[in-house]
């Protein structure tokens, strides 16, 4: 499977205008076997702060949840054709204080051929994906999964 990371970030930030809007950027995405993952960026604006002047949760979420998609992107991308990739339910933890500007790095959680096998069977396969958020000093302060879907077209 070939990515192209700027193409990848510049098409799924263009395709959700919210993550735009709060200013988060794709900044890596990766795809060596299985390993797949992706880093996302969200800077430190006063415009998206919370009462401690740190990122606010739902931005944290939104930054989060966009390294999700990416990965999901670069894992299912060339599959588009037989579903609609769709989040069914995430978990978020905050565990310490974000401050600053803040990054967020996700992994995919399940082999890509199982998912498409799945799919291929025509089920509707699940697959997690986890979210590390951390700050300039490499803190974790959040940790979140995503489990998403591929929705078979019909």
């Amino acid at each position: 499977m070939t990515v192209d990371p700027p193409t990848l970030a510049a098409g799924l930030i263009a395709a959700v205008p919210f993550a735009r809007t709060v200013g988060i950027e794709i900044t890596d995405v990766r795809v060596d076997g299985d390993d797949i993952s992706a880093t996302a960026t969200l800077p430190d604006e006063e415009r998206l702060h919370n009462h401690v002047a740190g990122p606010h949760a739902g931005a944290i979420f939104t930054l989060a949840e966009t390294a999700s998609g990416a990965v999901v992107m670069a894992a299912f991308g060339e599959h588009l054709a037989l579903g609609t990739p769709l989040a069914v339910r995430s978990e978020i933890a905050y565990r310490k204080l974000a401050v600053g500007p803040v990054q967020a790095v996700a992994r995919l959680g399940r082999p890509v051929r199982d998912v498409i096998a799945e799919l291929a069977a025509g089920e509707r396969p699940e697959f997690p994906v986890a979210i590390e958020v951390t700050r300039a000093d490499g803190a974790v302060t959040t940790e979140m999964t995503v489990v998403w879907t591929i929705r078979p077209h019909r």
